[in-house]
């Protein structure tokens, strides 16, 4: 039988329909609900939060360095200053094909060959900056061609900045110093010292000299905007702006004029000078030759470049002023004899007869003097006007190496002197327990003997030894030698104070005198060592020659053979310290030239040059510099 379909409940079905309506519409009120509540929570309760972090992404704060304090000299001639210029920089994330485009870009602006190995080494290590410098110090045309050319080059931008500038160059590259790239060792530092926060923008740090002794006020303080970026990070507009404070202004006590002049006495030799005021300590002049261009380091300076001056045998990178070690030889007698007079050894009268050499009791060598028939009766006057040897050799066996180690120790021998630069040397002022450090072997007399005329292992630098004469020339002061001058602009400069230490007590102060005496009897006397040199010298001056063995010969006698007859490196070394006026003493000059030979020869006619520019007028130091230009200038053609 065919089945019966059931009649619908349409009752029924009507109420399960209106209960899954029900349902579906609670769902979705309860889903609309929560999300008006997140959408609440956003935009109200949590607003803040989301627009800081929305700012974020769209607002930087950028750090803006400062400018560099300006160094300048005593008159206010400009040492070094900050110059405009253009560098190229790449942005790695947002170059394609880093090789391929360095390449164009370098046979494009006709870049140094060795530009891209340099960019290579900078984008494999540590950076501070987003961008990679490619070149510094772009020219007009290079500038011009990259702009035409730049849409090519997406990634790659021209910046411009202040750049430091040494103007005079080598002329005071061991005083100024230079500044460089900030490397990670720099970094490191700055940590340590919580300085970093102040480089967040800053390139460039002091290296050497000046520049890096007075970083703290060179530098300045640094500033930062508030800008708003693009979604490629580039800057869209600027919305706030705190400058940053400019580094001070140093000046030093340094006289351009006497720089000029001591280069041009030292051109074609090796050696370095030293004038300080005999008053303040003030360091009138700091040459070392050879020098080299400190604006190559301050952009960074090539491998070939740097290697070359690394190993360049007249080793320019050394400050011979502060760091060169050299033989004292006779400068020193007059501290020798000052010594004697203190401790009773010697009285001003004091005679010793020189045969033309010093034998010790029991020794066959003699110890010869550099004139091979000796000077006869000698007393101290004359041991230091004529540079007698025999007297020495006699003086320095009474007196002991004790005795003089100590004494010259008080003079500032194998110590530093305290300059406002960091590369100073202590050299070395030897005594017994230092032999015995370093030989494990005991003091001899014959050792002391060689100290006496200042050889042996005793070693000074020019400016121990101008510091140590300005003892002598004022008579027991001891000032600190200083290059700075003040600080602040031109108009408002703060200067600098005199830092003396305690003064140099001696048993008798008519001993200062006779010493005295005695060095401007090295000009005066008809024997005297400098006199040649000083002769018609409008101003009174006093002084010391020294010539200083490099190698000892083997023959006999100690008298040196003319220059020409050595190889250059073989040949003595000249010394000279002097000061002027030499009753009221002003200035103080310590010259040392290595191997050209005699001191009164070679040393001593610098000093009269630097003399001569210390006492002439306005007119007459402008004539000085005129000839010196002129002369350089021929040169040159």
């Amino acid at each position: 039988m065919k089945k019966r379909v059931p009649i619908r409940n349409h009752q029924a079905e009507s109420a399960l329909f209106g209960r899954r309506a029900i349902v579906s519409l609670s769902i979705v009120a309860i889903v609309f609900l929560g999300l008006l509540a997140n959408l609440y929570q956003l935009q109200v309760t949590s607003f803040q939060e989301f627009q800081t972090r929305s700012n974020s992404n769209r607002i930087v704060v950028l750090p803006v360095a400062p400018n560099r304090g300006l160094i300048y000299d005593r008159n206010g001639s400009l040492l070094a200053d900050n110059t405009p210029v253009y560098s190229l920089e790449v942005s790695p994330a947002e170059v394609n094909n880093i090789a391929d485009t360095i390449e164009r870009l370098v046979a494009l602006l006709s870049l140094p060959e060795d530009t891209a190995d340099t960019f290579y080494v900078r984008l494999n290590q540590p950076r501070r900056f987003p961008q990679v410098t490619l070149f510094d110090n772009l020219n007009e045309q290079q500038v011009a061609l990259f702009v035409s050319a730049q849409h090519q080059f997406p990634g790659i931008n021209i910046e411009g900045r202040l750049q430091r500038f040494y103007p005079h160059r080598d002329l005071l590259t061991h005083t100024l110093g230079y500044v460089g790239r900030i490397n990670q060792q720099d970094v490191t530092r700055l940590r340590e010292q919580e300085l970093y926060a102040q480089y967040a923008a800053t390139r460039t740090i002091g290296k050497l000299g000046i520049e890096r002794y007075y970083e703290n006020i060179l530098h300045g303080e640094v500033g930062y905007q508030t800008v708003e970026v693009n979604n490629r990070g580039r800057v869209v507009r600027t919305l706030d702006f705190n400058p940053p404070t400019p580094g001070k202004d140093i000046h030093l006590e340094i006289d351009i004029g006497y720089q000029k002049v001591a280069r041009h006495q030292l051109r074609g030799r090796r050696g370095a000078i030293i004038v300080l005021d005999a008053n303040t300590g003030g360091v009138l002049a700091m040459y070392s030759n050879p020098g080299y261009d400190p604006n190559l380091f301050v952009g960074g300076i090539s491998s070939n470049e740097y290697r070359e001056l690394l190993n360049n045998s007249a080793n320019p990178l050394i400050n011979r002023a502060t760091q060169g070690r050299y033989p004292p030889a006779s400068t020193i007698k007059p501290h020798l004899g000052l010594l004697g007079l203190h401790l009773g050894v010697i009285t001003a009268d004091s005679t010793v007869w020189d045969p033309g050499w010093y034998q010790l009791e029991g020794v066959e060598r003699r110890f010869r003097d550099w004139r091979q028939q000796g000077h006869g009766w000698v007393d101290i006057t004359k041991a230091i006007a004529e540079s007698c040897n025999t007297y020495y050799y006699d003086l320095s066996f009474k007196l002991g190496i004790d005795n003089i180690s100590s004494f010259m120790s008080e003079m500032g021998f194998g110590e530093r002197t305290g300059i406002d630069i960091t590369e100073e040397s202590t050299a070395l002022m030897p005594d017994r327990g230092w032999k015995r450090a370093r030989y494990n072997e005991p003091w001899y007399q014959g050792e002391t003997l060689s100290v006496g005329i200042g050889q042996s292992f005793w070693t000074v630098t020019p400016l121990q030894l101008a510091t140590s004469t300005s003892i002598i020339a004022t008579e027991g002061r001891r000032l600190q030698p200083r290059l700075l001058h003040g600080i602040g602009e031109q108009n408002a400069i703060e200067y600098s104070e005199i830092i003396e230490k305690p003064p140099l007590v001696i048993s008798d102060s008519a001993h200062w005198q006779t010493i005295k005496n005695a060095m401007r009897a090295t000009i005066t006397d008809v024997r005297g060592t400098a006199r040649m040199a000083f002769i018609n010298a409008p101003y009174t001056a006093a002084g010391k020659t020294g010539t200083a063995q490099v190698v000892a010969l083997s023959d006999e006698t100690d008298e040196r053979p003319e220059t020409e007859d050595v190889i250059e490196r073989f040949r003595d070394n000249a010394t000279y310290v002097g000061y002027a006026p030499a009753e009221y003493p002003e200035i103080v000059v310590a010259i040392a030239i290595e191997n050209v030979g005699g001191g009164g020869r070679n040393a001593a006619p610098v000093s009269r040059a630097l003399m001569d520019y210390y006492f002439a007028d306005d007119a007459g130091r402008t004539a000085i510099l005129q000839a010196i230009a002129d002369e350089e200038v021929d040169a040159n053609n």
